[in-house]
């Protein structure tokens, strides 16, 4: 088996949106079979911890990864009991100290776009501890001319960028997001990116199927353009089932090649 590193999103990729069921059987019992095989398996999510936990818990995953990738950035292994997770390596700490000092010199474009979001949208900002992390639009429509306006406003703070899924967003360094989280962990692990399976649905995705960072790059049927021009730009498998049904058949194509 020359799969040694599955990096595999989580909504809308392994558990499906569409409905009951929420996982599929056949997809998780073939990860179940890899990981038996020695393969590694990774979820790369826009989760937090905390939210992935009680998703794996909510939907009552019948096997645990190996690594988990959080919040679009993060790097995570199981700790010392495996009942907590640990970051691993000194990613997730350089991680943060990147963002704290680009969101201190990005203040005045963030402010631009918060004063946009607030005259001329509907959307939703989202604050934490540390300030403006994100924002949740009204539909995809007001998310696009969000965007078309953060890309204007980015042009004086090139390294502010944002991570987007259905109709949130985050705002993150560019230099960090999950091609660049999987990239860290292929170094960790020592797998090479010839060796690295990927496959996601959203736009969030496409930093690790775009064949930099995994050389298997995959999705599923119910992924949007944008991630199925990237997965065939980049010589990757576009897959006929939706959700874990869509990534066991991706799994079985370069299993078999």
């Amino acid at each position: 088996m020359h799969i040694q590193l599955l990096s595999i999103d989580f909504d809308g990729t392994l558990v499906s949106r569409a409905g009951e069921p929420a996982l599929d059987t056949q997809c998780m019992e073939l990860i179940r079979e890899l990981q038996d095989a020695g393969t590694m398996w990774a979820i790369n999510t826009g989760r937090s911890v905390d939210l992935l936990e009680s998703g794996l818990t909510d939907f009552s995953f019948p096997i645990r990864p190996d690594f988990i990738l959080t919040s679009e950035r993060d790097v995570f292994r199981p700790g010392q009991n495996r009942d907590k997770w640990e970051a691993f390596g000194d990613w997730n700490e350089r991680c943060a100290r990147d963002h704290a000092k680009l969101f201190n010199s990005a203040q005045s474009v963030l402010a631009e776009v918060v004063d946009f979001v607030n005259q001329k949208t509907k959307a939703r900002l989202l604050y934490h501890s540390q300030g403006l992390e994100g924002l949740v639009a009204s539909d995809d429509e007001e998310m696009k001319r969000i965007t078309e306006f953060i890309e204007q406003a980015r042009t004086k703070e090139p390294n502010l960028n944002y991570q987007r899924n259905t109709v949130y967003l985050r705002f993150c360094h560019a230099d960090y997001h999950k091609g660049a989280a999987l990239a860290e962990l292929s170094r960790l692990t020592e797998v090479p990116r010839e060796n690295i399976f990927a496959a996601g649905d959203h736009h969030n995705d496409i930093s690790m199927l775009d064949g930099q960072v995994a050389a298997l790059p995959s999705c599923p049927a119910n992924a949007i353009p944008n991630v199925k021009d990237a997965v065939r730009a980049a010589g990757g498998y576009i897959a006929q089932g939706e959700y874990g049904a869509g990534v066991y058949e991706a799994l079985l194509h370069f299993a078999e090649k």
